[in-house]
């Protein structure tokens, strides 16, 4: 007996809906710059206020220094990542120009690349042909085809440079100032315990976002940047007490 819940007149079962993969953009350059401006700011902030809190100076001291460490810091964290994201931007902009170029000069020639490629994964002669044919009818779609396939550009997808570095500011920011703060609350050895212990939970943190964000071992990438954080924080503290300041 046909279930007309689940087959046709025919007595044919349909087949089940397909469930959609979603894919996250990691491709603009904000997750990018967001990741590494916070773990950047933490690591590079704590080595400088431990650093400077080694040679036991007075509190003030360290606090100016800690503020000087982020601010600095995170310019010229965002004004690296915008111009790394503008340069990367111009030479994709520059290659798909040139390739707009060749399909307006040799369209044939550009037909048949699209041919070969197709024909190299699989589609039958005849088919590939067509497709190809069909694909260069349209010199926008040409152009994106070709930027995919030749170049691995996606036009559509160069990233945003302003994007990029208000991000890495922002959590160049965030991070840096985790191991600031006890040394606007106490001072002295509590002061650095303190500004250590934060970093150092901050740290773990931080491995955990990322490691949910790239589907990694927890424990693997939290003991990472665990290291990251610590070794840069004892090697400065270690060198702050050996060089001392009389403050």
């Amino acid at each position: 007996m046909v279930d007309p819940l689940t087959s046709d007149p025919d007595g044919v079962r349909p087949e089940p809906p397909v469930e959609e993969h979603h894919h996250r953009d990691v491709r603009g350059g904000a997750a990018r710059a967001a990741v590494f401006g916070v773990s950047d700011g933490l690591v590079s902030n704590v080595g400088l206020i431990l650093g400077v809190a080694g040679a036991d100076p007075a509190p003030a001291v360290v606090r100016v220094a800690g503020l000087a460490g982020l601010v600095a810091g995170a310019i010229s964290m965002a004004a690296g990542e915008y111009n790394s994201m503008r340069v990367q931007a111009e030479l994709f902009e520059r290659e798909v120009t040139l390739e707009r170029i060749e399909i307006r000069r040799n369209p044939h020639v550009e037909t048949a690349e699209l041919d070969q490629l197709y024909q190299s994964r699989g589609v039958a002669p005849a088919a590939a042909r067509a497709l190809a044919e069909s694909v260069m009818a349209d010199e926008e779609l040409a152009v994106r085809t070709h930027a995919r396939e030749e170049l691995g550009i996606d036009p559509d997808e160069l990233g945003s440079p302003t994007g990029a570095a208000v991000s890495s500011f922002a959590a160049f920011c965030a991070g840096a100032v985790i191991p600031l703060v006890p040394w606007f609350i106490t001072s002295g050895v509590a002061a650095t315990v303190a500004s250590l212990v934060a970093a150092l939970i901050a740290a773990v943190v931080i491995g955990v976002v990322i490691a949910r964000f790239t589907e990694r071992p927890a424990w693997r990438v939290a003991g990472r940047q665990l290291a990251f954080t610590a070794v840069p924080a004892a090697l400065t503290y270690t060198i702050g007490s050996l060089v001392g300041v009389n403050v």
